[in-house]
């Protein structure tokens, strides 16, 4: 029987394979495995492995010449600008041996050249050493080039996220105008769940493969034979690549261990992405404080408060941040798990109860103090291990998270949380009493540039509750994916576009107004400053977002059962959000009810087709998810921290003792949502860097 322990310890593994090649080398990695890394161990796993040293994946970079082993580790594929810079590293250094590792699978870099997948051993990576030897300068010198699926990350027991995916997004109304423009109008789709997976762009298809590919090879390494299922029509593509994948064809046949996987598109459900109900610890301190550099799950944690360095403007740069991945101490593991899935008070108060016990075990002089917590109060513990050394180095992990909640209760942004709180609640509300026009219009007065008459005259804390730009957007995402469930309007279309130029015009003042751009803001407009943005960019780039927005309210046209995650007030209880991956859980858990036709049962092949065959004159029953002891759900697009309870107390409730584990691209921020469907490389990423 496998266990929870075993499917975390996959991307453990993988890296076993990298660290068996580092040994007296120097190593080049690009950001989006160095963050698989830092959740597997980190950089010192790498030394303690035998490397010499860890340097960033640039052409900036180079070795002395008495470092003769370089070892290069990319998440992309060998062409292109990950090419350009492992040459510039090369020629710069005076390396004898190189090894050249690369997270995509040698059957897509033969996908890549347009070459048969079926062609026997591994020529592109043997063309590429003989490159390596040219570079270095002698062909007898050593190169080897191998692949290592490094994709996956273990955040918790029930998490696994994959950075070097983190921009895969599902496909939205704007993407099949795209794929249409470069077809035939005869052989045009209709709608986005009419793609299939040759029809989409050659890059988001090499991705889809990179995917899939990492997913056999943890399925391979758990011996896990897997039925797929899929919601949404980019998992519908990617749950077809899987069955058809010809390793996992083969795996199957042999495989001891059964399991279910459900792929689900995050456009199935925004509402709970983008909204701020989440009653988790963990889901605000990655909203307020800032992304580690160049990671996109992990964020930075000032350590001043257990230096002696005095706090300044420019202090933030003198001690390097702390961060959320703890892996080495199991009691900091338990801590992390608690306040990844534990409501927000009750991890607040496991916060201070590992700090306490933390303090207590170094006989640390502790003022023990009840009721609430607070920022001051966790600060006060925290310091205590100021003058400590060989305390501070054994619970650091404990004072890195502790430092990490009181960082986010007293941050100024908080305060606008609960703001959007409230004014979702209201729109909530709104929506089963009034068409969509309506209840859009609400929205208009809050967009008023920041620091206005009244918020000047009223004092700076009422400046922390206005919404800005972002708070904004992320309610308009929160509204159009609920559009649907509104009346339907008297007035036709034509209110509806008068109102969303007006949205667009105040929206386009407030982001002008800005003194400066916040990273959603840069990515939405292409600028890094206000000195670069015009108004008429600015107006020209909300157009687009609103083009994106009018598309969202259509996500679940397609689904015949699962169609609504609204109930309207009855007069006794108020309208609420009803999320989707409970209502597929209670589809999965319940056995008493019919077969749901929208969760899409992938693993075709022979059998699946006489079942069906047969199912026309007698009964056969199709697999269903919920028939195996184990399932994993794949959230495309990222999983927030509060569906992960979701999951875990809702299992709990329908089966307790079932084994679920979550996978997913990412682990989100609600202002994530936004610059994943504003982006303009969802259908072109960029996988040869």
């Amino acid at each position: 029987m496998l266990t929870a322990e075993d499917f975390t310890q996959f991307p453990l593994l993988v890296w076993e394979k990298v660290f068996a090649k580092v040994k007296k080398a120097v190593v080049f990695m690009d950001d989006r495995c160095a963050e698989a890394l830092h959740w597997s161990g980190g950089a010192a796993a790498l030394l303690e492995a035998g490397a010499r040293n860890l340097k960033q994946f640039s052409s900036f970079e180079a070795c002395g010449e008495n470092e003769p082993k370089a070892v290069f580790v990319v998440s992309t594929l060998l062409k292109g600008r990950t090419v350009d810079i492992i040459k510039d590293i090369i020629s710069l250094s005076n390396f004898q041996y190189c090894v050249v590792i690369t997270a995509v699978p040698h059957s897509v870099h033969l996908f890549a050249n347009n070459v048969s997948s079926e062609m026997g051993g591994n020529p592109v990576f043997e063309q590429f050493e003989e490159k390596l030897c040219e570079w270095m300068g002698n062909m007898n010198y050593t190169a080897e080039v191998m692949h290592a699926p490094v994709g996956f990350a273990s955040v918790s027991q029930q998490l696994l996220v994959a950075p070097t995916f983190a921009q895969l997004f599902p496909l939205l109304p704007p993407d099949l105008e795209s794929i249409n423009a470069k077809r035939p109008e005869k052989k045009r789709f209709g709608t986005l769940n009419d793609l299939d997976g040759q029809s989409l762009p050659v890059e988001l298809q090499m991705e889809i493969k990179c995917l899939v590919s990492v997913l056999n090879s943890m399925f391979d390494a758990l011996g896990l034979k897997e039925e797929s299922f899929a919601v949404g029509p980019m998992s519908r593509i990617i749950a077809g690549e899987l069955a058809n994948h010809s390793q996992a064809r083969n795996r199957r046949k042999t495989a001891p261990n059964k399991a279910s996987i459900i792929f689900i598109d995050r456009t199935m459900d925004l509402t709970g992405a983008v909204g701020h109900h989440g009653d988790n610890l963990v889901e605000r301190i990655l909203t307020v404080l800032n992304p580690l550099p160049g990671h996109v799950t992990d964020v930075q944690v000032d350590m001043l408060e257990l230096t002696s360095v005095q706090k300044t403007p420019h202090s933030q740069n003198t001690v390097a941040p702390g961060c959320l991945a703890q892996t080495q101490s199991s009691s900091v593991r338990v801590l992390w798990e608690s306040m990844l899935t534990s409501k927000h008070k009750e991890a607040l108060m496991e916060v201070r109860r590992h700090l306490v016990e933390a303090a207590t075990k170094e006989k640390l002089p502790i003022k023990m103090s009840m009721g609430r917590v607070t920022p001051e109060q966790l600060c006060s513990y925290v310091k205590l291990f100021r003058t400590n050394w060989e305390a501070l180095e054994s619970h650091c992990g404990v004072l890195q998270l502790g430092l990490a909640t009181a960082q986010m209760l007293r941050h100024p942004s908080l305060a606008r949380w609960d703001s959007c709180l409230a004014f979702e609640r209201l729109l909530l509300q709104a929506l089963g009493d009034s068409d969509f026009p309506a209840v859009l219009r609400q929205l208009l007065p809050l967009m008023k540039p920041r620091g206005g008459e009244k918020s000047s005259s009223s004092g700076s804390r009422l400046r922390e509750d206005e919404c800005g730009p972002d708070e904004l957007i992320l309610l308009l995402v929160y509204l159009y994916s609920l559009a649907a469930e509104a009346q339907q309007a008297d007035t036709g279309e034509e209110e509806l576009e008068k109102l969303e130029r007006e949205l667009i015009g105040a929206l386009t003042l407030v982001i002008t107004q800005e003194t400066e751009l916040s990273p959603l803001l840069q990515n939405l407009t292409g600028c890094a400053t206000p000195d670069e943005l015009s108004t008429e960019r600015a107006h020209s780039a909300v157009e687009k977002m609103f083009e994106t927005l009018r598309g969202l309210s259509h996500m679940r046209d397609h689904l015949k059962q699962l169609r609504s995650v609204y109930t309207a007030s009855d007069g006794v209880h108020q309208a609420t959000y009803r999320p989707f991956l409970r209502q597929i859980l209670e589809e999965v858990f319940q056995p008493d009810r019919p077969e749901c036709p929208d969760i899409e049962h992938m693993s075709g092949g022979l059998t699946d087709l006489l079942k069906t065959g047969f199912s026309m004159f007698m009964k056969v029953s199709r697999p269903r998810p919920g028939d195996n002891p184990l399932l994993f759900f794949f959230l495309v697009g990222g999983v927030t921290p509060s569906e992960l309870r979701l999951i875990k107390d809702t299992v709990s409730s329908l089966k307790p003792g079932t084994q679920v584990l979550v996978l997913s691209t990412r682990l989100l921020r609600p202002t994530d949502i936004p610059e994943l469907l504003f982006s303009t490389q969802r259908l072109h990423p960029d996988i040869s860097f």
